[in-house]
């Protein structure tokens, strides 16, 4: 039976960034000296590699433990490994510490994320946006992306109907992006 890490082991305390954004989660140990292997959130894991400190949130299984531990993790080395990350973090040298706080998410604060291209865009940054033809007309709000291999597909909830709206995020259909204003312009006909 693994033996739950004390939360002193763990970095600092920490207080959850204004604009922190979930970008792993945890799912276990790697090795013998205390890595962690972590699923990323992202086709593209750089949100991860942007910054040397994470912010975990986990909710052990322990009994009489109620609230969830919020940590600053002090990353000391992180590499791709397959289709996730290893990672090794200071005061966390034992495999079953380390698999104890798998489900255990990962948080970055948003301004340390890598500058995208042109063109390019987080996730992110465009859930919540509204999204109008180039009539003006409201076609909803992005409630979530699907990524579905040769390109991402905005999904959008609200306005005028009671199912989600599916519209692909490429050249061909998005005209503009404006962060500023909160809006995506698309050549879509409101019946579809």
């Amino acid at each position: 039976m693994s033996t739950l890490p004390h939360p002193s082991q763990l970095g600092e305390a920490s207080t959850w960034p204004d604009d922190a954004v979930e970008v792993g989660r945890i799912l276990g140990a790697w090795g013998i000296q205390g890595e962690i292997r972590i699923k990323p959130l992202s086709a593209d894991p750089q949100a991860l590699f942007s910054t040397k400190r994470w912010h975990l949130h986990w909710m052990p299984v322990a009994p009489g433990v109620v609230e969830p531990v919020r940590r600053l993790l002090k990353v000391i080395r992180a590499r791709e490994h397959g289709e996730g990350i290893v990672a090794k973090v200071e005061g966390l040298d034992d495999r079953d510490l380390a698999q104890a706080l798998a489900g255990a998410s990962l948080a970055v604060p948003r301004s340390s994320f890598p500058t995208p291209e042109d063109g390019e865009y987080y996730w992110v940054d465009l859930i919540g946006m509204d999204v109008v033809n180039r009539e003006g007309v409201p076609l909803g709000r992005v409630e979530g992306l699907i990524e579905t291999g040769p390109h991402c597909v905005l999904r959008l909830v609200g306005t005028d109907r009671p199912d989600e709206r599916l519209i692909p995020f490429v050249d061909a259909y998005v005209d503009a992006v404006d962060r500023a204003q909160g809006r995506i312009t698309v050549d879509w006909d409101p019946a579809d």
